[in-house]
C-alpha cells in the first residue's frame, strides 16, 4: 500500500531533503522514524529536492508499507519520535501508482527578506540594509511569465533533461517589515529561485535595468543572471495534486 505524508520542516540543521552520504538530511531522518515505528525498512520519495539549509511550510512524501495501522496514531507517534524542526500534517492513502515528485501539479515558493534588523528571526529572513526599488522589482518579476527556458538561473553541471518551466505567479508584497517574493511554476530547477531574486534585488539595487532581464534570460548563461541569495530565506509554501491519486477509501 502508497501512503502519502504532508510535512513541514526548519532546514536550519539540514543538509537539504536528499539523503547525503556524510550529512544529515530531512529525508534520512524521517526514513529512521519510519523504519522504526513501522518495524520495517521504509524509504520515502519526496516531491522535491531542497537544498542545504531550505525550509518547507509544506512538503509532501510517499512511501510503501504492507504494516497495518491507525493513520492519527502513526501522525502522533511521528511526531512524538521526531525532532521538533520536523512536523507531520498529514497522512493518507493514495493510487498504488501515485508519485510524490512526478504527480505533483504545481510546486510554490515564498523568499523572505528582511529590511530591518530582527534579532528574532535573521535566520528565517535575508536582511537587506540597502534602499530597494521595488516597483522595477514586481515589474521585472512579471517579464518572468513570458518565458520558458530558465537555464540562466540553474545551477551548472545540472543533470535535466530540459531547462523549460512554466512559471504562472511571480510577485513581491510587502508583509510588515518584510519584503517576501512568491513564485509559483510547475517545476523548478536547482537554484532556480535563490539566482531569479538575487537578480531581482540587482534590479531594485540599480545594479540592472528591469530590460535586463529579457537578454540575461536569453543568453542561457548562469554567470550573466545574479547572485544566488542565501538558502536561508528560502521556503517551499505549497505542493498541488490532482485529486484522483487519493484512493476513496
Amino acid at each position: 500500500m502508497r501512503y502519502f505524508l504532508e510535512l513541514s520542516y526548519n532546514g536550519t540543521d539540514y543538509h537539504g531533503w536528499q539523503n547525503q552520504p556524510n550529512a544529515i538530511s530531512v529525508q534520512e531522518v524521517l526514513e529512521n522514524a519510519l523504519s522504526t515505528l513501522l518495524n520495517s525498512t521504509i524509504a520515502i520519495v519526496g516531491a522535491g529536492r531542497t537544498d542545504a539549509g531550505v525550509h518547507a511550510k509544506q512538503m509532501f512524501a510517499h512511501f510503501d508499507t504492507e504494516s497495518n495501522f491507525k493513520t492519527e496514531d502513526l501522525i502522533y507517534k511521528l511526531n512524538s519520535f521526531l525532532p521538533n524542526n520536523i512536523a507531520i500534517h498529514n497522512l493518507f492513502q493514495v493510487q498504488p501508482e501515485a508519485h510524490a515528485r512526478f504527480h505533483a501539479l504545481s510546486r510554490a515558493y515564498v523568499y523572505r527578506i528582511s529590511l530591518q534588523k530582527d534579532v528574532f528571526n535573521y535566520n528565517g529572513s535575508y536582511y537587506v540594509k540597502q534602499h530597494l526599488n521595488v516597483p522595477k522589482m514586481q515589474q521585472a518579476s512579471k517579464l518572468l511569465l513570458g518565458h520558458k527556458n530558465f537555464q540562466c538561473f540553474s545551477k551548472s553541471n545540472t543533470d535535466v533533461k530540459t531547462y523549460y518551466c512554466n512559471i504562472m505567479e511571480a510577485e513581491w508584497n510587502l508583509v510588515g517589515h518584510e519584503l517576501q517574493f512568491s513564485i509559483k511554476a510547475d517545476r523548478f530547477l536547482r537554484n532556480m529561485v535563490r539566482a531569479i531574486v538575487g537578480t531581482l534585488l540587482n534590479i531594485g539595487l540599480g545594479k540592472l535595468e528591469v530590460e535586463d532581464l529579457h537578454s540575461i534570460i536569453a543568453s542561457k548563461s548562469r554567470s550573466e543572471a545574479g547572485f544566488s541569495v542565501p538558502a536561508h530565506g528560502l521556503y517551499l509554501t505549497e505542493v498541488t495534486y490532482p485529486e484522483t491519486i487519493k484512493l476513496n477509501n
